[in-house]
């Protein structure tokens, strides 16, 4: 279990001007345009909900976030543009969701754990004070895109343990998003989070973007 000493929330403390990067799949892709557009560049999903939040919030610090997030993505296409996407990009904060499809098209879990392991690791190398936020990949018990591809949930759950694992490794934040949406669906319908079983709602995106803002850094010294 990731350990409950926690520190800073992702976004405090941060400096004027500071950039959060978010990567992954479509679940942070949000339709995002590949242009400097605005309106578009953020996707509709939850890095968008963020950035808004905080920037209304406090416009002053003119936090930048930038959206990298790709459609279809596994760990291993994460692993071939981590220059261009990541390292070049020098962020402050790297938030990363990335899963759904490694359990889709049976990524091996440690194949998984250890180009994932790496990609932090060449981060942290990278970027010293990089804070970096772990979320773990969530699905729904059922849906098209889980009838599609049978076993998806038994292998999804091997992925979220090895999520954990890195998270306790490396001392990031941690977002636990499969309990996040288990706790929604008492209240209504999984198709009211998560529509297809895979792809978030704007209800689902609000969730994942509240639960990311409840994320805390591990306090300094563990």
């Amino acid at each position: 279990m990731v350990a409950a000493l926690c520190g800073a929330s992702p976004l405090s403390r941060l400096p004027a001007g500071a950039k959060v990067l978010f990567q992954g799949d479509s679940i942070t892709d949000g339709g995002r345009g590949r242009t400097s557009d605005p309106n578009h560049i953020l996707g509709h999903g939850y890095a968008f909900i963020i950035a808004a939040r905080d920037g209304a919030d406090r416009p002053s610090l003119r936090t930048e976030f930038i959206n990298r997030g790709v459609s279809g993505n596994t760990v291993l296409d994460l692993r071939k543009r981590w220059k261009a996407d990541m390292l070049d990009l020098a962020p402050d904060v790297l938030s990363i969701l990335i899963g759904a499809n490694d359990s889709g098209k049976s990524v091996d879990p440690v194949l998984f754990e250890t180009t994932l392991d790496a990609l932090i690791s060449d981060a942290k190398a990278a970027r010293p004070s990089l804070r970096v936020v772990l979320c773990e990949p969530f699905l729904a018990p059922d849906g098209p895109a889980i009838r599609k591809s049978p076993g998806r949930v038994e292998r999804m759950k091997a992925l979220q343990v090895a999520c954990r694992r890195l998270a306790e490794k490396h001392k990031t934040a941690f977002v636990p998003l499969q309990r996040v949406f288990d706790d929604a669906a008492t209240r209504a319908p999984w198709t009211h989070w998560i529509w297809d079983g895979v792809h978030p709602t704007a209800a689902g995106h609000q969730l994942i973007a509240e639960a990311w803002a409840r994320a805390e850094e591990p306090a300094a010294g563990r």
